[in-house]
């Protein structure tokens, strides 16, 4: 069984292809960076894999069955997301307002819930945010939340919508040290959306880069390629290595560095219009879930 299979999918909005023809298998407790320049379409995949967006064509399963809302191996941190510091809430109100789905309003919940939301707050070394008010949470431990909240009803697949966007360098590390974690203590498959490669390099086993209607699944050192990501870009892209890093440069300038310059509904709008497997790359085609 695979965590997550496209089979010749074509994913449109309106009546703009945004993947044509895409096939990829992600392995179980596989660490998949996400990655491709700005209005690629990373949105529209996670929301496809979610079952929000049907495919025109081809198949898409996920945990060995049809993508489909409300799955429940299936946890989800969106990109566009805010949450409501102004009216009282703490910490525990907002990831309990995630049981059983995104909804308005807080449930009421039985034991077995409470036990789950603090189970999910331990998990992310956040039960000491509980009772503190959101107006109060740092950036990072607001995003500690909103991965507890993707843990509730412990699932076998993380989806992650740029969850490193507005972090400074310090807390995108914490992050992605807490996902890597959670990856190898639960077996989960993580697919992680990234603005940029290097936070995620000592993370992911493979890198899927999106780009042109196409996508390329493998290990960095063959997909982050010139050649290659010239083609995902539709330009010519230079990759540079300097140390532990890795630039995607074009024209002298760095590709990567604004492509998180934008919230969920501009990428949506966009759409509209050190471990590495060695396994050869496969070249592809020319919320938390609702309960």
């Amino acid at each position: 069984m695979t965590a997550i299979s496209f089979d010749q999918v074509r994913l449109s909005l309106g009546k703009r292809v945004i993947l044509s023809d895409v096939s990829f298998a992600i392995r179980p407790g596989e660490f998949i960076g996400l990655l491709g320049p700005n209005g690629a379409g990373k949105t529209t995949l996670i929301r496809a894999i979610l079952g929000l967006v049907a495919p025109s064509r081809g198949t898409i399963t996920v945990m060995g069955a049809p993508a489909s809302r409300g799955n429940r191996a299936v946890g989800y941190m969106p990109q566009h997301r805010k949450l409501a510091s102004g009216q009282g809430l703490t910490g525990w109100d907002f990831v309990a307002s995630a049981v059983g789905g995104w909804r308005w309003g807080l449930p009421t919940l039985n034991a077995t819930e409470r036990e789950d939301v603090a189970w999910a707050l331990d998990t992310v070394e956040a039960s000491g945010l509980a009772r503190r008010p959101l107006g109060s949470l740092s950036g990072g431990e607001r995003q500690r939340l909103l991965i507890s909240q993707a843990l509730l009803g412990r699932p076998k697949l993380l989806l992650l919508d740029e969850p490193l966007i507005s972090l400074d360098p310090h807390h995108q590390q914490s992050i992605v040290d807490l996902v890597m974690r959670l990856q190898r203590q639960f077996g989960m498959a993580v697919l992680f959306s990234a603005h940029e490669l290097n936070p995620l390099l000592n993370a992911i086993d493979r890198v899927l880069y999106l780009g042109q209607g196409r996508a390329v699944l493998g290990d960095v050192e063959t997909v982050v390629t010139a050649p290659i990501l010239s083609s995902l870009y539709g330009s010519p892209i230079e990759v540079l290595r300097l140390g532990s890093r890795i630039f995607v440069m074009s024209g002298g300038i760095e590709a990567e560095t604004g492509a998180h310059q934008h919230d969920h509904d501009h990428d949506h709008d966009h759409d509209h219009g050190d471990r590495h497997d060695h396994h050869a790359a496969q070249c592809v085609g020319a919320v938390r879930h609702d309960a």
